[in-house]
């Protein structure tokens, strides 16, 4: 993965560390404030359609019908020794427009020169000041969805439901979204037992709330439910073998399949979704865990099913309608 340290980069072979622990991000400001306004065309996203934290950004977007307002430039899923770098000569990548960078780690130095962290998308990036607002995934779905709201006609963090949504979240973070990794990374078989231990667990507590409601909080679609499409959507594609999450796949939770297949076919949100992308970047970049760099096949997953979601429907005014159905 590689780090930043005083603005020079380092591989992993050249750290102590693996770079495998999401340590805690530099960049922590927010769209609205004195410093960065809320302006039409005034900020930038860099992504990567293989990553489940960037993937939050972009549904926000998305969901907000934000493209014209906030433009976005995509990495090249296949992170090599150098870091996300941009290929747009490759499908579904694009050029650095903003700074001409050749590398992301390069964006960040030019933030600042003497960087310190690890280069992760997505990045929130103002071009008034050319510096990066925000690198942390749900503080940039948070801003995003709090700042343009009003504008967008369309509420993924209403107010009377912030607390149950950051409350959800903070679960989901640690109880699914990150264990996948702690099982795909451990490095004891304890430390893996332990974690597909407590994934599983949550998916089957989720499995036995979805059997009861549409949706995570409030019966209408919010940041929680986001947070976890991102990481349901990737499930059998590559953690249920590439991460050794096996204990079952998704399709094996009747709640928790038809309700991934409900967000996906939300409008908008298929069209964030890019399995190659998600794959290629997985099986392709951790050649510790998949040496030979071969990406699967399969599995085919028909997203685009008939589900029966519909039945649990019970939004509660107008813009919640609209946006659940």
């Amino acid at each position: 993965m590689g780090r930043l340290v005083d603005g020079a980069w380092f591989t992993d072979d050249e750290l102590d560390d693996d770079g495998r622990t999401r340590e805690p991000t530099t960049f922590r400001n927010a769209i609205g404030t004195e410093t960065y306004p809320i302006e039409s065309g005034r900020y930038h996203l860099y992504v990567s359609r293989a990553c489940p934290w960037a993937h939050g950004a972009v549904l926000v977007r998305k969901l907000l019908g934000l493209e014209e307002a906030i433009s976005m430039d995509v990495v090249d899923p296949h992170r090599r020794t150098d870091g996300w770098e941009f290929t747009p000569e490759k499908d579904g990548c694009t050029p650095d427009t903003e700074t001409g960078a050749d590398y992301l780690r390069d964006v960040y130095t030019t933030a600042d020169p003497t960087y310190t962290g690890r280069v992760t998308v997505p990045v929130l990036w103002d071009r008034e000041t050319e510096t990066i607002v925000n690198n942390e995934s749900i503080e940039i779905m948070r801003t995003l969805a709090d700042a343009y709201a009003e504008e967008a006609g369309v509420d993924r963090y209403p107010d009377a439901l912030r607390e149950e949504i950051d409350a959800t979240v903070d679960d989901l973070y640690g109880s699914i979204n990150t264990a996948v990794y702690r099982a795909g990374f451990a490095d004891s078989q304890s430390t893996y037992e332990t974690a597909v231990a407590e994934l599983f667990d949550a998916l089957e507590r989720w499995e036995d709330v979805l059997a009861e409601r549409r949706f995570l909080v409030g019966n209408r679609l919010t940041l929680a439910d986001l947070r976890l499409f991102a990481t349901l959507v990737r499930f059998d594609a590559v953690y249920h073998t590439h991460f050794k999450c096996n204990t079952r796949a998704l399709v094996e939770y009747p709640d928790l399949w038809d309700y991934t297949r409900d967000v996906f076919q939300h409008p908008g949100v298929a069209e964030t979704v890019n399995l190659e992308h998600v794959k290629e970047h997985y099986y392709r970049s951790h050649t510790d865990i998949n040496p030979t760099g071969f990406v699967p096949a399969g599995p085919d997953r028909e997203f685009a099913a008939p589900h029966d979601r519909d039945a649990l429907d019970a939004s509660t005014d107008t813009e919640s309608n609209a946006a659940s159905n």
